[in-house]
């Protein structure tokens, strides 16, 4: 299913105000369009939700769950700020719980929405199904494609933060990809693990190489 198709989907397992939730969805589509975004922006989120719906017949039983599921997707980069990073994820979450309250979403699946896009902070949770577990692999799908996917990710990533310098980019550019080669497995399903956890430790090292330079 395509973005918006996926949005119908949940925001019908939720019964919330449709005007409301057709709104709330233009209003997120416009963000992710921002002009700062190069990486996380809307082919980010596509990649997400379908990597979200290869998990989703093993990782995620019920309809709610999903639908928070899908909501986190969508909210989870919302708020976008490269000066600010460490913030994203929290203001996201609240833009979440305070729209889609707005939104006569219940409590359960607000909760449960916020705290996906919180957990995407520092891409740690223990489960190895449910929502949890299929929202932190499919948003880390992007380390396991191909070469060439994962190639452009890196350059766009760095494109966002083009305004600091090399060295110090590279230092904290490592600091953040080095400690999932460090992880006894990168993903949490059976089902990332075996389809896409030998390339992503092939492109961390190899980014972890680049960044590296000349030795």
């Amino acid at each position: 299913m395509e973005r918006d198709q996926l949005w119908e989907e949940a925001a019908r397992v939720v019964r919330g105000d449709v005007r409301g939730l057709l709104s709330l969805r233009a209003d997120l589509a416009r963000r992710w369009a921002e002009p700062h975004r190069c990486y996380h922006d809307l082919r980010h989120l596509d990649e997400v939700l379908a990597a979200l719906t290869e998990l989703r017949p093993s990782a995620v039983d019920s309809d709610t769950d999903w639908a928070a599921t899908v909501f986190a997707a969508w909210f989870h980069d919302a708020v976008y700020d490269v000066e600010a990073p460490a913030d994203n994820e929290r203001l996201s979450s609240e833009l979440a719980r305070a729209t889609l309250s707005a939104s006569g979403i219940g409590g359960d699946v607000v909760d449960l929405t916020c705290a996906l896009v919180e957990a995407s902070q520092a891409h740690e949770v223990r489960d190895t199904s449910g929502p949890h577990a299929a929202f932190h692999d499919a948003d880390l799908w992007i380390l396991g494609a191909p070469s060439e996917r994962f190639d452009t990710y890196c350059a766009d990533v760095r494109r966002e933060y083009a305004a600091v310098p090399a060295d110090a980019y590279a230092t904290g550019r490592s600091a953040i990809l080095r400690p999932f080669l460090q992880r006894e497995t990168i993903y949490r399903t059976e089902h990332a693990r075996r389809l896409w956890e030998s390339a992503a430790r092939d492109n961390l090292s190899r980014e972890l190489d680049r960044l590296a330079g000349p030795q």
